[in-house]
């Protein structure tokens, strides 16, 4: 049998039968021999056909008047001859705009942004809550190009970079991306275990806060630690407690610390 791991995304295709076959009877075959996550797939799969059936009747409806194409481009060449609907336009838009820029003033006088680990720690957690729930496409470069990741990773933070290893917690990694922050590229490192629980490692280089100690976080229901070492910041997030993510926070250190 293949020794590629079973990720979520691979239970999903899975349930939506859009797998090759050989991948298919793997993963039929993983099933077998862990009926806890076999459950989680026979709920998607009863997900997916309660969907089916409620979305059924919108499916067959015909298309609404408004939608047809030669009655939308004849509105649009209506707007196009009547030179009073671009002066009022025009005239809303600057007025939306300039209050929009007072509003957004009023709002938020002088706050300032955020820097050192409290910055990290948001972009951590603005990155899982973007990705994480992403089931098409998660990650850029998946688990099986690892080395490629590296490389690339390393060769936008002009820092050498390490993919940390959290099977023995239980984590296997799903891949990874470059991501953009306000403070430069970041590279993102995305993980999840049999129980369909994800987690992401977020790390870049650090103008302030270079060596600051392990510091937890919490935003919503997201929490993590963020750290930093050697001008290199750190920053571990999930929706698990605290004192789960600790010792992962900690194997990361170790590992970062080694390179």
């Amino acid at each position: 049998m293949s020794q590629r791991p079973i990720t979520e995304d691979d239970l999903h295709a899975y349930v939506d039968r859009v797998l090759e076959p050989e991948r298919q009877a793997e993963i039929a075959s993983y099933l077998e021999a862990h009926p806890d996550v076999a459950k989680r797939v026979e709920a998607f799969s009863g997900q997916r056909e309660l969907l089916r059936t409620a979305l059924a009747p919108i499916a067959e409806e015909p298309l609404p008047p408004e939608l047809n194409l030669s009655r939308l481009i004849e509105s649009r060449r209506q707007r196009r001859r009547s030179p009073v609907w671009w002066a009022i336009a025009a005239m809303l838009l600057v007025c939306l705009g300039g209050a929009g820029g007072w509003v957004l003033r009023s709002e938020v006088p002088g706050s300032p942004a955020l820097t050192g680990l409290a910055a990290l720690a948001q972009e951590a957690t603005a990155s899982y809550n973007v990705f994480v729930p992403d089931r098409v496409r998660p990650v850029e470069l998946r688990a099986s190009d690892s080395a490629q990741l590296v490389q690339w990773a390393s060769s936008r933070l002009h820092q050498p970079v390490k993919v940390p290893d959290l099977a023995a917690a239980g984590f296997r990694l799903m891949g990874g991306r470059v991501v953009a922050t306000s403070h430069g590229p970041a590279a993102m490192f995305m993980y999840d275990n049999d129980h369909g629980e994800r987690l992401v490692v977020l790390t870049r280089p650090m103008s302030v806060d270079q060596g600051a100690p392990m510091t937890p976080l919490t935003n919503g229901d997201v929490a993590g630690f963020s750290w930093a070492d050697n001008g290199m910041g750190y920053s571990l997030v999930s929706q698990a407690s605290a004192d789960s993510l600790r010792p992962l926070a900690n194997e990361v250190r170790r590992q970062a610390r080694a390179i």
